[in-house]
């Protein structure tokens, strides 16, 4: 039977890289649902409404996204550890329930509308970039993308695949926010964006519960 092709590369000596396609597509599947997951559930999300009012506020593209980035990457890295952890402790049976009421429930909390506390943007006297990478890491935490990226981590079992596609996602949703604005802000169709955001989770729920993923290891 041919085995999966594996070399080793000189720069590191006796480390083997694997190159079975399988093993391939599914961080590239972790990357991709990653991603689209959380660009569409943070739209109109309280963090998103954060970043609009980032930007009307002090009109400094740059260091906003600058701030939003290293923001999210700290806290989806914590987020994305929690989820391996997580999947470090409970048998493969378990946390295929677990997994999959989950992604369920997260469905039905993405359609609930957010609400936006201005206190989250009073920060102004550190500076935009300190004042964006503090308003949003405290605004992320226990939010829904934050959520999903727990979920997700737990799931595929590749932090490091779930927290870049979470990441992206994240700016693909708060990079327009910020240099466009009140532009954009009433042309969303937010109930549509996380009725499609909703769905998908939906569907990860119910084929994790019905073993999907078994192959895999969930």
């Amino acid at each position: 039977m041919a085995r999966p092709l594996t070399t080793t590369l000189p720069d590191w000596p006796g480390r083997a890289w694997s190159l079975d396609p399988p093993a391939r597509e599914f961080k590239l599947e972790a990357f991709l649902i990653s991603t689209g997951v959380v660009a569409l559930a943070e739209i109109g999300d309280k963090t998103q409404l954060l970043a609009f009012i980032l930007a009307a506020k002090f009109r400094r593209p740059v260091p906003i996204v600058l701030g939003i980035l290293v923001a999210t990457l700290a806290n989806h890295a914590g987020a994305g550890a929690l989820g391996a952890w997580i999947t470090s402790l409970v048998s493969p049976g378990v946390m295929r329930w677990v997994l999959g009421v989950s992604f369920i429930a997260m469905a039905a909390w993405i359609l609930v509308p957010d609400e936006f506390d201005e206190d989250d943007a009073k920060l102004s006297r550190y500076g935009v970039f300190t004042t964006t990478l503090i308003a949003f890491f405290l605004a992320e935490m226990g939010d829904k993308t934050q959520i999903a990226t727990v979920a997700l981590a737990a799931q595929y079992k590749s932090v490091v695949m779930v927290v870049a596609g979470t990441t992206l996602g994240m700016m693909l949703a708060n990079v327009p926010a910020v240099i466009l604005g009140d532009r954009i802000a009433n042309r969303i169709p937010v109930r549509v964006v996380h009725g499609v955001a909703a769905a998908i989770f939906a569907v990860l729920g119910v084929a994790t519960l019905l073993g999907a993923g078994e192959r895999f290891g969930f």
